[in-house]
């Protein structure tokens, strides 16, 4: 029982101790309104998910997939490795440790490809954790040591403590007292020669815990009194409560002086009183239950018990204690009806699945006393009652999935007429857009430059009209190019190159392998860089536009980025450019994805995978 206490308040410690109260809103506000650097970006997304990390899971769990996303646009491995260490995290707060594990893993191949030793290491203490929290020890030990090879080989002491009381702590779950004192002199030497106050806590803790559980109450004494005198002099009143709480249960238990007993227990439950924590309050009053039940001042017992009962009812852990404190007291106090309620509480919380048993036991004995027919028809009702449920549901479950089925059928089916039609409108825009750019830079502009030369060999027309004429013949040409680009034969890479070339603010970078695909994939690429550039320069005021396309064997990535005013994408989603966009990357089963807020530029990216 007391050993259950000591886990209960050092893990509330810990959460108390770690966390923060800021103003995470504030933070929200600045990153959503704000233009910031990709740094800024990555810092604040950090310190919002440190902040939300105790006690706002799912704020943390969406702002580490907001850091992911723009850690995997950068392509940063060292924040990739961090915010998949965070989803770890995440997991294991959900206690699925399996898919924290599989977080963490990828976390520390990136950590190490990064050549970020201590992140590398950090991992590898929360993989640790969560074997651990599996009960796969050995395995737990085994990535503690990886991580401290490498700790040992940097300078940060601090984690090599924490790391050291960790490993201890392993050992002393395990019972291989020998081993964990080895560790936990190391972290305690450690701490002793930086003068690390935390650190110290942790180890002295760790040794009282290592000592109490042997039976080596004077070093386990020895050692709370070490750590409530730290936790006095840095003015910590969690630990502080926590050590005198302890020595008083050993000054009872084993010295039997209740005088000293009493005196720590008292003095803890003032400061806890004070302090205004309830689970430190009912921790203080748990160990002032048992001296007085040691010291058979039953009395006692029963009002400091039966406060602490009041406080939280529904602990199993500690609940349970309790009541047994309380049906021994009031039996000695010969009050049966207390003895009595907290007997049956008891029963109650120990055996709440066995009592179900045995009340359908009772009631089937009932039904037989009766009579053996009566007996068997209602276990014969009862069987065909369920097996009736059972049909039902089973009925219902069946229909809502064949719905399910026709639905997504019949929704695939629209889908599909749709990309079909799509796909038919763009193949006759291109076929035609290749007719009309023939015609006018064959014809129409031949005829143009022909009427020209005649015009020229009659030395008194104005040079104006010859000039005028020009510009028409130039103006046809751009308009045959603007319709199908020459150079799109040749594939997207000079096309895209020419295009951007016609700007002074549009740069255009390729990465990958260029490789041929089909006519109209490639059509669509045009097209949509076209339409995003265009709307850049008309509506955005950047100064800068980039224009990427990255391809490899199985994907084309085109990415159109500017540093101009942004817009609301509520306000565009109807607005005939962007569903025109949207329209031809459908045509070719892609995705496209817009990040902008007003002020603060706008990024598309638009993904399509080639089909053989």
């Amino acid at each position: 029982m007391k050993r259950i206490i000591f886990f209960g308040l050092l893990w509330m410690m810990t959460v108390c101790i770690t966390g923060r109260a800021q103003n995470v809103d504030s933070l929200v506000n600045v990153l959503e309104t704000q233009k910031l650097s990709v740094e800024e970006q990555f810092n604040l997304y950090n310190t919002i998910c440190k902040l939300c990390m105790q006690n706002d899971l799912e704020k943390f769990k969406t702002y580490t997939d907001k850091g992911l996303k723009l850690a995997t646009r950068e392509r940063n491995k060292e924040m990739l490795a961090t915010f998949n260490s965070r989803l770890g995290v995440f997991y294991e707060y959900k206690t699925s440790h399996d898919t924290a594990i599989i977080y963490y893993e990828k976390a520390a191949k990136l950590a190490k490809e990064a050549g970020n030793k201590s992140m590398e290491a950090k991992v590898y203490i929360n993989m640790a954790v969560s074997y651990g929290e599996k009960g796969e020890y050995t395995t737990q030990i085994e990535y503690d040591l990886k991580a401290l090879s490498i700790l040992e080989t940097l300078e940060d002491k601090k984690a090599l403590i924490t790391l050291l009381g960790n490993i201890g702590g392993v050992y002393r779950s395990v019972s291989d007292y020998k081993r964990a004192l080895y560790y936990l002199d190391r972290a305690k030497r450690l701490a002793e020669e930086i003068n690390y106050a935390s650190g110290k806590l942790i180890a002295y803790l760790n040794h009282a815990a290592v000592y109490y559980d042997n039976k080596e109450f004077d070093k386990a004494l020895e050692y709370y009194l070490k750590a409530y005198e730290i936790s006095k002099k840095e003015n910590d009143k969690h630990y502080e409560i926590f050590s005198l709480t302890y020595m008083a249960i050993i000054y009872s238990d084993y010295y039997q002086d209740f005088n000293k007993a009493e005196k720590y227990a008292l003095e803890s439950l003032q400061m806890a009183e004070e302090f205004g924590d309830s689970s430190l309050i009912k921790g203080t009053l748990c160990a002032l239950a048992d001296i007085y039940l040691t010291e058979k001042r039953y009395k006692d017992c029963d009002i400091f018990a039966t406060n602490a009962w009041k406080l939280d009812s529904l602990d199993i852990d500690t609940s349970t204690g309790l009541m047994t404190r309380l049906v021994r007291s009031n039996i000695h106090l010969n009050n049966k009806e207390k003895a009595e309620y907290f007997f049956d509480k008891y029963i109650e919380f120990n055996n709440e699945n066995a009592k179900k048993d045995l009340q359908e036991t009772l009631i089937g004995m009932e039904a037989k006393y009766q009579t053996e027919k009566k007996e068997m028809l209602i276990a014969s009702l009862e069987k065909e009652r369920r097996l009736y449920v059972w049909l039902g549901v089973a009925g219902m479950l069946l229909a809502i999935g064949l719905g399910i089925v026709l639905r997504q059928k019949t929704k695939n089916a629209r889908k599909e007429k749709q990309l079909i039609a799509t796909q038919s409108i763009l193949d006759g825009e291109m076929k035609e857009r290749k007719r009309l750019a023939q015609d006018l830079h064959d014809r129409l502009s031949g005829n143009l430059s022909a009427v020209r030369f005649e015009l020229n060999k009659n030395t008194e027309i104005s040079q104006n009209v010859c000039d005028q004429l020009d510009k028409c013949i130039d103006d046809i040409r751009d308009t045959a190019h603007d319709l199908m680009p020459s150079s799109l034969q040749f594939g997207m890479k000079p096309a895209l190159e020419d295009f951007a070339a016609q700007f002074p603010n549009v740069s255009f970078h390729f990465f990958g392998e260029e490789k041929r695909i089909k006519e109209r994939m490639e059509f669509v690429v045009y097209c949509c860089a076209g339409e995003l550039v265009n709307n850049s320069l008309k509506h955005s005021d950047a100064k800068n536009i980039n224009l990427q396309l990255v391809q490899d064997e199985k994907n084309i990535t085109l990415a159109v980025s500017d540093d101009g005013c942004g817009f609301d994408e509520k306000a565009v989603t109807k607005g005939l450019g962007l569903k025109s966009i949207r329209n031809r990357v459908a045509s070719c089963g892609g995705k496209i994805d817009t990040v902008t807020l007003p002020g603060s530029g706008t990024e598309t990216t638009i993904e399509l995978k080639i089909k053989n």
